[in-house]
């Protein structure tokens, strides 16, 4: 799962990302309001943290931005604004969530956690597309009751696809998806067939269908009422 980090404070937003790095988030940053303008309109993120208070503007005015763009990304605001009308102004202006500084790392985890099963999962730790389950926060797939061991990468490509059942994900999304700001170094996107190719290998073996289907010429699509 994709994060963008707006934060400005240099020793916060390595914190930031360590920790939330080692929850197995792919995490961009941004430091300034251009930064976080240029990345929130060109990419999709499933969590934005943003600090309002910025070099070069101000955090509701990129609320606004995502609003006109009908960017669908949730987001949580971490400030050390105290005034209660700019929280209610930045839940006015489409916040999920507002956290004020400082805040514990763990807090901010099971925020971003709860956010992301809401907007994507609906709701639930456990999804289930076929003969497959998959435990979001345990981070735990199973084909009938027989375990999938999955990298990282493999489990956050899984998780993508579900989220978009029936649609058709480019591998060009797949990369930015998985690798973040480190994008370009999907070289040809033999990365990405690499980890597609093990991820069908890994769920056949187990037993699933062929749930996943190339899209020749665009990407790939999980399809949960194939069979075969």
């Amino acid at each position: 799962m994709k994060l963008l980090l707006v934060e400005d404070e240099p020793e916060l937003l390595a914190s930031l990302v360590s920790y939330l790095q080692a929850q197995h988030y792919v995490c961009e940053v941004a430091t300034t309001y251009a930064q976080a303008q240029e990345k929130m309109l060109l990419y999709n993120y499933e969590c934005i943290v943003l600090d309002l208070t910025l070099p070069g503007g101000d955090g509701l005015e990129l609320l606004r931005e995502l609003q006109r763009h009908q960017k669908a990304a949730g987001v949580i605001i971490t400030s050390a604004r105290a005034a209660v009308d700019d929280r209610i102004t930045g839940l006015e202006l489409g916040a999920d969530d507002y956290l004020p500084k400082p805040f514990y790392l763990p807090e901010l985890s099971a925020r971003i956690s709860a956010l992301v099963r809401r907007r994507h999962y609906q709701g639930t730790n456990l999804l289930q597309a076929g003969k497959l389950t998959v435990d979001v926060p345990a981070r735990r797939a199973t084909v009938e009751s027989q375990p999938v061991t999955l990298t990282r990468t493999e489990f956050d490509l899984l998780l993508l696809l579900l989220a978009n059942q029936g649609r058709v994900i480019t591998k060009g999304a797949i990369a930015e998806h998985l690798s973040g700001d480190a994008a370009e170094q999907f070289d040809t996107f033999e990365s990405v067939y690499a980890h597609v190719k093990n991820l069908k290998r890994k769920l056949a073996d187990a037993g699933a269908p062929n749930y996943i289907r190339m899209v020749y010429g665009l990407g790939y699509r999980f399809d949960p009422s194939s069979d075969t």
